[in-house]
């Protein structure tokens, strides 16, 4: 039997594909989150679709395989499909927000908090008695403390009012001036993942590493259930080893009595495991 993981993000989808025992590929595709969409999109039916069908070439199997159980997380979702449905070659379809599936692959079932840190930001709790929590995860516009998004956005705005922040905005972004710039993003031409994208230049600047870094922090204290507890960050923004570590070291200085542990696994394995459970 053939099982599927997918996570789902605002940059980039990652499916793995296994047995009851094996991860035997990955695939990868653009990314799949709705948040803004029309109802005529297509942007999470090709992204699913598209890294399934990318592991299962990448694994050597025939273009039509069926599954027995995929499980996908999406980033942002709430429930419901804005645009086109994915048509997934399964006989159980099972789509769910991109956090508990994050979290089975960082716990493996066991209780802790992660702490998820891309384009956008979000944590999830899992008690020891069974309770679970969410912690922000309101997107770009009303939340995403902390994440890639979030530092660029606060780095454009500090350069409306500090002259020597503008500069690299500009070379980076090649725009003639900042309003082109901040023009170009409410227009459509720079998308918010372009834009997330200048968050490892904006890191270089101490003021923005360290704001961002209590965001996190402060994301964690807010969804934590049990003291003292394990948490775990994953994400893309937190490959960057320097400022995970000053992450981790703001998380300890208001959660001193938990612990900060690396995750098991990824996301997209993890929805992987509930797949196999299902």
């Amino acid at each position: 039997m053939l099982f599927a993981g997918i996570d789902g993000g605002q940059s980039s989808t990652c499916a793995v594909i296994g047995d009851d025992e094996r991860v035997l590929a990955r695939g990868h595709a653009g990314a799949a989150d709705e948040v803004g969409v029309s109802g005529n999109s297509t942007r999470l039916r090709e992204a699913l679709e598209g890294a399934l069908a990318n592991a299962v070439a990448a694994a050597n199997l025939p273009a039509d395989t069926q599954f027995e159980v995929i499980v996908a997380g999406v980033s942002g979702y709430e429930g419901r499909i804005y645009g086109d449905a994915p048509r997934m070659p399964t006989k159980q379809f099972v789509i769910m927000h991109d956090a508990p599936i994050a979290h089975a692959g960082a716990f493996g079932g066991k209780p802790g908090v992660i702490v998820i840190a891309g384009t956008g930001s979000v944590a999830y709790a899992l008690a020891a008695d069974g309770r679970t929590n969410t912690g922000g995860g309101w997107g770009y516009l009303f939340g995403d403390e902390g994440s890639a998004f979030w530092i660029a956005r606060m780095f454009v705005q500090g350069a409306t009012r500090k002259h020597a922040l503008v500069r690299p905005l500009l070379e980076y972004f090649d725009a003639a001036n900042l309003r082109s710039l901040v023009r170009a993003f409410y227009s459509g031409e720079i998308t918010r993942e372009r834009l997330a994208s200048f968050a490892p230049i904006a890191l270089s600047s101490e003021e923005f590493a360290a704001a961002a870094a209590r965001a996190l922090a402060s994301l964690a204290a807010e969804t934590v259930l049990d003291r003292p507890c394990a948490i775990a960050f994953t994400g893309g923004l937190l490959s960057d080893a320097a400022f995970q570590a000053r992450v981790q070291a703001a998380t300890l200085e208001s959660l001193p009595d938990c612990k900060i542990v690396a995750p098991a696994a990824d996301a997209a394995q993890g929805a992987l495991i509930l797949a196999r459970r299902a």
